[in-house]
């Protein structure tokens, strides 16, 4: 009897089960008919239809003018093992093994992006994308390939200009990067990992990005369109077909794209491209201020209504700012009527000036408005640090002074004075030893506290002279050798 009335449950409860499974079966059928059935309208499908009408024609008149950079390049390695710098070997084999531990060479290669911006073969591309390169192929999307030259670079802003022997090229028309606004499409065009011609869509995330730690002079638009290794140096567009940005850096934990991208605004690399074609230079134009930025604190300690603007700290003398009344203390609110508010700001508007112009200073003086006019100098040699041309075992180094925004930004001790590295390559002797960010303080131990003592320095060593160096690293100081032999 209970094994009857077990086995009329479980009959029961199979019934129920079946039941529920035809029910969701019933509710899924009459789902998927529903979806079948519904129509997307007539006006959805052109919207969209036109919209990608659209991209299509602005990739289509943009891919033309996109090449890709394939470099190679020469680079050192050490040889030998680290047991034959044990005595033991050393007493019986003598210095035999350590006289065949040359550096070794083999050829690097190398991908990025390029775009065409003048019909006899003027293209620009990212610095880091040809730094050291022995030998530049640029591929055009028709497949012709040429070989390519450096014109001139700029390390600080991360553009180079590369020429090749070509006519009648198709090129991109400069847009105006400062019209960009948050939120406006943009489509990025470039040669990631080796993938010719290759478009994504995407909006510009945020303008005037700065403090990255990718160049010395930052104002980056940020986009999410998809930007990968390879992309560097490409194309960003506007609506219009008009080169807006150029590609140079993503922010990735991975190595990949992760929805952060960063290009250089296309005014910007026009002035640069404007100063290396035509001067063989870039000349940068130089007020002779030290500047912070304004803090509530700050604000309230100078009687301003409002946390804008930029507070001098210090005015060089005999500068443009000296001459032209600018003091300690003074609060830059506008160059030429546009708003500063922040320190890199004023620093890329008086950048991109060209020295000999005036141009008008707004500046708060004790709570006073006032209008200051000034004419814009050249950049002092003792400042520019461009990489060294030593034939000795500082051959390829650049440094800088060590200004009080940059020792606040790279958290430099007040008591740590020399020279800031900012550039290193990858072929020279101080390569795998120094790195940018290093501070020289001591060559030879001979203390060095500004640019013109470090170029004297370094201008008097021989050749084939070992060095020993101080360096700022990390918190820390440390001695390192330096030889042309390494």
């Amino acid at each position: 009897m209970t094994l009857q009335i077990a086995f009329r449950r479980e009959q029961g409860a199979s019934k129920v089960l079946l039941l529920l499974v035809s029910a969701l079966l019933l509710t899924w059928t009459v789902t998927v008919a529903t979806a079948a059935s519904s129509k997307i309208s007539d006006q959805s499908i052109d919207h969209l239809t036109k919209t990608g009408r659209a991209m299509a024609e602005i990739a289509s008149a943009v891919k033309p003018a996109i090449v890709n950079i394939s470099t190679t390049r020469t680079v050192k390695i050490q040889g030998g093992m680290d047991l034959f710098d044990d005595p033991f070997f050393k007493r019986f084999f003598g210095d035999q093994f350590n006289r065949q531990r040359q550096p070794r060479e083999r050829k690097s290669a190398g991908l990025g992006s390029g775009v065409i911006v003048s019909a006899d073969g003027y293209i620009v591309t990212n610095y880091h994308v040809v730094k050291e390169a022995d030998e530049i192929k640029v591929t055009l999307a028709d497949k012709k390939e040429y070989i390519g030259k450096v014109i001139g670079s700029d390390p600080k802003t991360e553009i180079s200009i590369v020429k090749i022997e070509a006519k009648e090229l198709p090129t991109l028309p400069w847009g105006n990067s400062e019209k960009l606004q948050v939120g406006e499409i943009v489509l990025a065009v470039g040669n990631p990992y080796g993938l010719n011609q290759t478009v994504t869509m995407g909006i510009v995330s945020a303008i005037g990005r700065a403090n990255v730690g990718i160049a010395d002079y930052e104002d980056f638009i940020q986009t999410d369109a998809a930007i990968n290794p390879g992309n560097s140096g490409g194309a960003l567009v506007n609506p219009r077909g008009e080169l807006v940005g150029i590609n140079t850096a993503i922010f990735s934990t991975s190595g990949g794209y992760q929805g952060i991208g960063f290009a250089i605004p296309s005014n910007m690399i026009k002035s640069i491209m404007d100063s290396l074609v035509q001067k063989g230079k870039v000349v940068r134009g130089w007020l002779g201020v030290s500047i912070q930025k304004i803090t509530p604190e700050l604000s309230k300690q100078f009687k301003m209504n409002e946390d804008t603007g930029i507070l001098v700290s210090d005015a060089v003398e005999n500068s443009p700012a000296e001459k032209a009344g600018i003091k300690r203390g003074d609060i830059i609110i506008e160059y030429d009527g546009k708003r500063t508010a922040e320190p890199y700001q004023l620093r890329n508007m008086v950048a991109n000036t060209s020295p000999g112009e005036e141009h008008v200073l707004t500046i708060l003086r004790d709570g006073i408005r006032q209008s200051v006019k000034v004419i814009i100098g050249d950049v002092p040699s003792d400042q520019q640090g461009e990489p060294g041309d030593y034939q000795n075992a500082l051959k390829g180094i650049g440094v800088q002074e060590i200004t009080p925004e940059l020792a606040k930004k790279m958290n430099i001790p007040v008591r740590i004075k020399g020279v800031v590295i900012n550039d290193i390559g990858d072929n020279v002797p101080a390569s795998g030893v120094l790195i940018q960010g290093d501070v020289i303080q001591e060559i030879n131990r001979k203390k060095i506290s500004s640019l013109k003592e470090y170029q004297e320095i370094a201008s008097k060593l021989k050749k084939d002279e070992d060095l020993l160096v101080l360096i700022f690293r990390n918190g820390a100081s440390t001695f390192v050798t330096l030889s042309v032999k390494q």
